[in-house]
């Protein structure tokens, strides 16, 4: 079975350098005066785990050191993640969106397969083959930790997120967090909670006028445009795939034409050859093509899925305190009626500082969800931008190289003949 140690490198580089993560600012922390940069330095991959080792440089008085190194597994990730979301203090942000959980199951049950099927193809083939589903497991394994890092990346640029104590322990303990994963009843408790979250949402939507029309023209954008992103997500999964299908389908072919090769020994062996050769170079062309928009493409339209559902959280939990503060409101209206022959009674004490601390709740986490819904707008725009020219730009050099493929071997085929 194969593991990896992943290490920062030029191959690294090439395929998840920074520029290409969608949590990156364009300015970097590194340009601030109280930086705090963080990274993953490197990773390994074992059967049941991946331990990331990420890496903080800083400047903040908070820390001991300016430079240092933590090992974390992604329980652990979650673990912080679900800190944030479970902060009162939070509620008008943004929470980012947790990295998905590493899944190598797919890449090793086909490799498996291709062990097991290991005679009943040629060992070219089986080579050839063999190459392709061990760059798909390093592709897979380099995403993840990309997302293991933007996730952090959010974090450390942000004003408030970067100063929260969790982040801090999580970044400088030197140690295990001893965090578990969830177990059936925790996660079984987590599909209810969602549900019922799913259910007050739609009878707030469907009960409730929201008095200021910006979040009300937010929540509508933002369900339509998460139904984009997730119907945008799978068609493009399905065009990766297919480009993946041509890769394998071209080593099938070249290797039967090199077989074929093998058995008639006239001039037609070296036009046999020279048609492997063609569709190997043009493999090796689809197979960068399919990884290129799994990056560039299907990976940014992926993560701002996530990330609009995030805000739609936000929007929800802002949602859930103008009803509590109308529920204030009514209360208050209550005691008031009804303490009003006998002036001000406890009742109605109590009643106005519930009133008056639902209000001040709900101005907060207004205006501080402008902010935030506005920054998410800017990013997406920047971040769509930048990745869509990209993936343009690759689509126009792997055409370029497929036509210089396709010329070059006509152009010795027709010296053959």
């Amino acid at each position: 079975m194969l593991q990896n140690a992943f290490n920062r490198g030029p191959e690294l580089l090439e395929t998840t350098d920074s520029d290409n993560k969608p949590g990156r600012p364009e300015t970097t922390a590194e340009q601030q005066e109280n930086s705090l940069v963080v990274d993953i330095s490197d990773a390994l991959s074992e059967r049941d785990k991946v331990k990331f080792t990420v890496h903080t440089k800083t400047t903040l008085p908070e820390f001991e050191k300016q430079e240092f190194s933590v090992v974390r597994q992604h329980e652990e990730f979650v673990w912080l993640h679900d800190r944030f979301e479970e902060n009162e203090e939070y509620a008008g942000f943004i929470i980012p969106p947790a990295p998905p959980r590493p899944d190598f199951d797919a890449s090793r049950e086909k490799l498996q397969k291709l062990g097991e099927g290991e005679g009943t193809m040629t060992k070219e083939e089986f080579t050839k083959m063999k190459q392709e589903l061990e760059a798909e497991y390093l592709a897979t394994f380099k995403k993840t930790v990309a997302m293991h890092e933007v996730f952090l990346c959010r974090l450390a640029n942000h004003p408030v997120f970067r100063n929260d104590h969790n982040f801090q322990v999580f970044l400088n303990y030197d140690g295990e967090l001893s965090v578990r994963g969830k177990n059936k009843k925790e996660m079984f408790g987590g599909l209810i909670k969602h549900f019922g979250q799913t259910t007050d949402e739609f009878l707030l939507s469907a009960t409730q006028k929201d008095v200021d029309e910006f979040f009300d023209a937010e929540r509508i954008f933002l369900m339509d445009y998460h139904a984009h992103l997730k119907d945008a997500t799978a068609k493009s999964d399905r065009m990766i795939k297919a480009h993946k299908n041509v890769s394998d389908s071209y080593i099938k072919i070249s290797s039967e034409l090199i077989q074929l090769a093998t058995i008639d020994t006239n001039e037609l062996e070296k036009f046999l050859a020279k048609v492997a050769d063609a569709l190997e170079k043009a493999r090796k062309v689809e197979n960068r093509v399919a990884s290129d928009e799994d990056l560039k493409l299907s990976d940014t339209l992926r993560y701002y899925m996530r990330d609009s559902n995030a805000a739609k959280n936000l929007l929800y939990r802002r949602r859930r305190c103008l009803a509590n503060y109308e529920t204030a409101n009514k209360n208050l209206d209550k005691a008031r009626a009804k303490n009003r022959e006998v002036g001000a009674t406890m009742e109605v004490v109590d009643a106005e500082q519930a009133q008056q601390e639902a209000c001040d709740k709900f101005e907060a986490i207004s205006t501080k969800a402008k902010e935030e819904l506005t920054d998410f707008k800017n990013r997406r725009v920047v971040a769509f931008r930048k990745n869509l020219i990209e993936v343009t730009e690759l689509e126009i050099k792997h055409a370029k190289a497929q036509i210089q493929v396709l010329t070059g071997a006509l152009q010795s085929l027709k010296e053959e003949l």
